[in-house]
């Protein structure tokens, strides 16, 4: 049988949380038909056989470490269903979130991504949808005067300009459309630029904000200067990119 959705999962020596990930979407999801593409960018052991899940799982192991987009743009080489759902494996899911995802995306076509709201472990909201950023309200950040986040609309589904990469759902032909994650951005703001590529073509971003998963935050780049520097040269790549400079042509003719 054809699965419903094809899951992308990149593990960077996070096996453990890979595993209570893999066990949640077993519990969780057995409505849905599913396949798993699990990438390990660096070496590892699988704590689990393949055959003790009810989906499909297909491993891949890069002999060098890819980037961000790199890693699931490969993962959807493989892919077979019509939905294709990036997810990272810091997250925890407890209950369907697929069905009601999928439905929003089906109830739309001018939707080409959707994405469920984001909580701490705590239940408190993460601000993983946000309006697309501008280098001076970066520098005000930074300077804590206020931040790019989205004033999000009370409602089942809002439409917000970006949403974060750690969970994101495509119907497979849209991501098709788009080539994927430029794989120029190594890490950071290639969800960002995606959203803006989606927006270009027509397509609007959803956050459905009665469906959640949970988010267990390691936050490196605020530990790293190695993520730092992927950070800031990201942003960068970003604000100078073609995407960046007609979404802010398009916002600043049409401002509504």
């Amino acid at each position: 049988m054809k699965p419903a959705v094809s899951i992308s999962i990149v593990s960077h020596k996070q096996i453990t949380l890979v595993t209570e990930l893999l066990a949640d979407i077993r519990d969780c999801c057995k409505d849905e038909t599913v396949e798993l593409i699990l990438t390990l960018n660096l070496p590892e052991e699988l704590p689990f056989s393949g055959n003790e899940f009810s989906f499909p799982l297909r491993v891949i192991r890069n002999r060098l470490p890819q980037g961000f987009g790199e890693n699931h743009n490969q993962a959807f080489q493989q892919a077979s269903a019509d939905f294709f759902c990036v997810l990272n494996p810091d997250l925890r899911i407890k209950e369907n979130i697929f069905k009601p995802l999928i439905s929003a995306l089906r109830k739309d076509d001018h939707v080409g991504l959707v994405a469920p709201q984001v909580v701490n472990l705590k239940g408190e909201i993460e601000y993983s949808a946000r309006n697309f950023p501008a280098p001076g309200e970066i520098l005000g950040k930074a300077f804590g005067r206020g931040s790019h986040r989205s004033p999000l609309e009370p409602g089942q589904i809002v439409f917000p300009d970006w949403v974060a990469g750690m969970f994101m759902l495509f119907p497979a032909p849209v991501f098709r459309e788009i080539g994927g994650f430029d794989t120029r951005y190594f890490l950071y703001y290639e969800d960002v630029d995606l959203c803006a590529r989606l927006m270009l073509r027509g397509y609007r971003v959803a956050l459905c904000q009665d469906v959640t998963v949970i988010h267990n935050a390691r936050r490196a780049s605020h530990r790293s200067l190695e993520y730092l520097r992927w950070h800031t040269a990201s942003m960068m790549r970003f604000f100078m990119s073609d995407a960046y400079r007609e979404t802010r042509r398009r916002r600043d003719k049409n401002p509504g």
